[in-house]
């Protein structure tokens, strides 16, 4: 892992470096996924059946409410406990999300009204094929079903034409009635333009490869995405020589076995504290199956940071605008303060991302990537959508009209200017 002194010449222009070098990888061509989507469009299911056998051994797109509920009941009521526990936590928390309507009235009897409605579909996509996320199901359906979108779709790749059965089990829970097999650039296709078997969405929302983010920004503008960018995954973490070496080389371990490109960073005034976190990483390493993964994330993006002062650590930590960002020290409350950028912020030693990516009840999808400048995860907010309602009473139009007039002429739209006029009374 690589190790920076915050207080070298050089570290702003190394840290940059570093932080560009992984959003390169993340990076990738558009030329193949923009040819799976064009042939999906062109040739819907035939194009669909054809590269589900070729990604995903797969030529079931539709599966059967019998097979789906012989795998829910071949489930262990342990994992489907958890399920529960989850499920009911996320709901209650994005329950308190829901936004309240507006309506203003003016000394001249205007009125003016600003109304949230659902958003009519959306597709959520589940990561799938090889590994499975029931929870990636809650975090997303769950926000859409509280703010009352009407047809919620779930998109999930099988494997060798099976589906996980927890990830079925969640999509039932949060009352999904349509479910596809299909995953990649060519589903994302699916649901934004619609196929014979697959009517097309409003939205698509949900984690996936980079293949799927390249898709899903290619189709953005035909159908709406989150205003953010959703993986690989990351997590910063600061500690102080109170913190527990252990249990922080575990955390970081955590977040690196997700994914190649996920990233996992430390910050620390404690450089003793650093090189034990170190060597628990490499024994602990030892101990997880994902240890090729989690090893390789982290030789490649993995960074551990010598800090000497509280100020630096949360400019730094604005810098990278991390998708998780752990306070792992006593004094985390002069830190939060001075922080702006994060997707969600654990403070303690006992709020871990561990914890948030399932059953704490706040929303595991976050931006990444740095995107936590700019945007935020999901929410209830994320299936809305807004119009103003508009209601000028003649006294109103009098009244404001020859201001709008003028500046109408101003800016050289005399039309606008004439379209007020004709219904200003003639004095």
């Amino acid at each position: 892992m690589k190790i920076l002194k915050g207080n070298s010449k050089n570290f702003n222009r190394v840290l940059d470096q570093l932080l560009f070098k992984r959003k390169n990888k993340i990076q990738v061509s558009s030329i193949s996924v923009s040819k799976i989507i064009n042939d999906v469009k062109k040739n819907g299911d035939k194009a669909l059946i054809k590269y589900e056998k070729r990604f995903n051994k797969n030529s079931t797109l539709v599966p059967s409410q019998k097979k789906i509920s012989k795998s829910i009941a071949s489930l262990d009521k342990k994992v489907k406990r958890a399920i529960d526990i989850a499920y009911n936590r996320i709901y209650k928390f994005h329950s308190l999300q829901k936004f309240k309507n507006i309506s203003y009235k003016d000394k001249l009897d205007n009125k003016l009204e600003y109304k949230y409605l659902p958003i009519d579909s959306v597709a959520i996509y589940v990561p799938g094929s090889t590994v499975s996320y029931p929870s990636s199901v809650l975090m997303n359906a769950i926000p859409a079903f509280v703010a009352g979108v009407k047809r919620i779709v779930m998109i999930n790749p099988g494997f060798k034409g099976k589906q996980n059965s927890a990830v079925l089990y969640a999509a039932r829970k949060c009352k999904i009635k349509e479910i596809y097999s299909i995953g990649g650039p060519s589903a994302i296709a699916a649901v934004a333009y619609g196929t014979k078997k697959i009517k097309k969405v409003n939205k698509i929302v949900g984690p996936g490869n980079v293949y799927v983010a390249a898709a899903k920004k290619e189709v953005f503008g035909d159908v709406g995405i989150e205003g953010m960018i959703a993986g690989p995954s990351e997590v910063t973490i600061v500690c102080d020589k109170f913190s527990n070496p252990e249990w922080v080389a575990s955390d970081l371990i955590g977040q690196a076995e997700h994914d190649l490109l996920a990233q996992c960073i430390l910050i620390s005034k404690d450089k003793k504290f650093i090189k034990k976190v170190k060597i628990e990483i490499f024994k602990q390493l030892k101990e997880i199956p994902r240890n090729f993964i989690a090893k390789k994330s982290l030789i490649n993006n993995g960074i551990l940071i010598h800090i000497s002062s509280d100020k630096k650590i949360t400019d730094v930590i604005n810098k990278i605008a991390p998708e998780h960002l752990e306070l792992n020290v006593k004094n985390y409350k002069s830190l939060v303060t001075k922080i702006n950028n994060a997707g969600s912020i654990c403070l303690g030693k006992y709020a871990i991302m561990a914890m948030t990516d399932y059953n704490v009840g706040s929303n595991h999808v976050l931006p990444t990537n740095g995107s936590a400048k700019y945007s935020s995860g999901i929410s209830v907010n994320e299936f809305y959508k807004r119009i103003s309602y508009i209601n000028l009473s003649k006294k109103g139009i009098e009244s404001l009209g020859p201001s709008v007039i003028t500046l109408a002429n101003y800016e050289g739209l005399v039309g606008h200017a004439y379209s007020v006029k004709k219904r200003i009374r003639r004095k």
